[in-house]
C-alpha cells in the first residue's frame, strides 16, 4: 500500500528544514515554526488540539502552540517527522491515509508557495489519482453554500460535479487534482486553476 500521508509528511519536514524555522507560510501571520508547532498539537495534543474548531479554547490553543514553536527548530521538525503515536489511531496506515493524506498535502503546498518565488511541483499520478478522489469530496464541503453551481474538472481522471446548478448558472473549475484540492482549501490565490462559465456565475462564485 503506497503511504501518500506518510511520504508527504517527509517531504515537508525535507523542506522544512531546508528553510528553517522563519519562513513565511500561506497560513499567514504564521511563521514554518508555527505551522510545525501547529502539526504536533493536532497529532500529539488531544486535550487541547480539539480547540482548532472549538473557538471558547482558543486562547490554551495558542498558548501550548506557541510553546511548541520556540523548541529548538530540528527537535521540532523530528517530531513532526517521526510520526503519529503509538496510541493515536493515525498510527494506523488506513486511518493516516484517510486524515493525513490531505493535510500535510495542502500544508506542504502552504510552505512551498509561501515565498514570492515558487513553482507548482509536478505530481506523480499515483499521488494526483489519491487527491482527486479527496478534492470532490473537500469541494462538497467547502463550496456548500455556492450560490453557483460548481463542477471539477481535472483533465485524464475526470469530471464532478460538486455543487448543484442555480439560477446563476455553473462555474467549470479545470485543473490538476493537487490545484483544484488546494482551490478547494481556501488557496484560491496560489492554486493554478482555470474558472470558466458565465460572467455572473464567476463573479459570484
Amino acid at each position: 500500500m503506497t503511504r501518500f500521508a506518510s511520504s508527504e509528511r517527509q517531504s515537508l519536514c525535507d523542506t522544512f528544514e531546508d528553510l528553517g524555522p522563519d519562513a513565511p507560510t500561506l497560513c499567514s501571520p504564521w511563521l514554518t515554526r508555527d505551522l510545525a508547532a501547529h502539526l504536533v498539537v493536532r497529532e500529539r495534543r488531544p486535550d487541547v488540539s480539539a480547540a482548532i474548531w472549538l473557538p471558547a479554547m482558543k486562547g490554551r490553543l495558542e498558548k501550548v502552540q506557541n510553546g511548541y514553536a520556540v523548541w529548538d527548530w530540528l527537535r521540532l521538525v523530528h517530531e513532526v517527522r517521526s510520526g503519529p503515536p503509538a496510541w493515536s489511531p493515525t498510527s494506523l496506515g488506513p486511518v493516516d491515509e484517510a486524515i493525513n493524506t490531505a493535510e500535510f498535502f495542502v500544508h506542504h503546498e502552504d510552505v512551498l508557495r509561501g515565498g514570492t518565488s515558487w513553482g507548482a511541483r509536478k505530481l506523480p499520478c499515483d499521488l494526483e489519482t489519491a487527491l482527486w478522489g479527496i478534492a470532490s469530496k473537500v469541494a462538497r464541503l467547502q463550496l456548500a453554500r455556492s450560490r453557483v453551481g460548481v463542477v471539477l474538472m481535472a483533465p485524464s481522471y475526470g469530471e464532478r460535479q460538486v455543487h448543484s446548478t442555480t439560477e446563476l448558472g455553473s462555474v467549470v473549475i479545470t485543473g490538476t487534482p493537487g490545484e483544484l484540492l488546494l482551490y478547494s482549501f481556501g488557496r484560491r490565490e496560489v492554486a493554478q486553476v482555470e474558472i470558466t462559465g458565465p460572467q455572473a456565475a464567476q463573479a459570484a462564485l
